[in-house]
């Protein structure tokens, strides 16, 4: 539920029964979303103009709402491969759709990628997408992202950044799963149980886990330079990586 705050009160108003949902499952994920959101916000301020940023994965809009929010200047693309999330991003963004501020493309995020122009975005900007790809396939990604990104751009991910540390790793991981048990159990819901139970899963496979070390190292690979990670917060962090001028 909402804390009271304008913020959070804004979230729950729009995006209803998903965000609140996400923030009792999975409250670092509800606040990993507001935190991309924020540092679009710092992206456009040092810009000074009207940006347009690439979303991947707006899902049913929950960071794209965080993204929108950021700048009255800010012109978003949201890419996702699920028409029955997007379709409820639709519906729960349309004055922003009204207003042409927000558009939507339903493709996989390479082969929707691969038909942008070099050089011809702000930002990049996406939670909780990256650490669902295969090693290769995300690799691919990283490099189309760096293409498509302006000099000067700036790759911004809220996700699952795996620590180096295995076994506590594997403790933040075990407090996780208790906290879906916790709601989900209470709630009645174990069909929704089974089905996060099993993604979480796939998440922690070894052809998609997305460690940290790794992953700094993949994005300098790729060309990227000023790459931090912050906000660790248990399995969680944002990214940022900037392509040189």
């Amino acid at each position: 539920m909402s804390n009271g705050s304008p913020y959070d009160a804004m979230f729950s108003g729009i995006i209803g029964r998903d965000y609140d949902m996400l923030q009792r499952m999975s409250p670092l994920s509800a606040e990993m979303s507001k935190i991309v959101g924020q540092a679009v916000k710092l992206y456009a301020e040092k810009a000074g103009r009207p940006l347009s940023v690439v979303e991947l994965g707006g899902g049913t809009g929950i960071t794209t709402l965080a993204i929108l929010s950021s700048s009255d200047d800010i012109v978003v693309t949201s890419i996702d491969s699920e028409p029955t999330m997007q379709n409820q991003a639709r519906e729960n963004l349309k004055q922003w759709v009204d207003k042409g501020r927000l558009f939507f493309k339903l493709d996989d995020a390479y082969n929707a990628l691969t038909t942008l122009p070099d050089n011809s975005t702000d930002v990049l900007a996406t939670a909780y997408t990256v650490h669902n790809f295969e090693h290769s396939y995300r690799e691919r990604v990283i490099e189309q992202i760096f293409r498509v990104l302006k000099p000067g751009g700036q790759f911004i991910n809220g996700d699952r950044y795996g620590l180096d540390d295995i076994f506590e790793h594997t403790r933040n991981v075990q407090e996780e799963v208790s906290g879906f048990f916790d709601v989900l159990i209470a709630e009645n819901k174990p069909d929704l149980l089974e089905q996060w139970i099993i993604h979480l899963i796939n998440d922690e496979s070894e052809n998609h886990v997305m460690r940290e070390g790794v992953s700094i190292k993949q994005l300098e690979e790729a060309g990227f330079a000023d790459i931090a990670l912050n906000h660790r917060m248990r399995v969680n962090a944002l990214v940022t990586a900037v392509k040189p001028i």
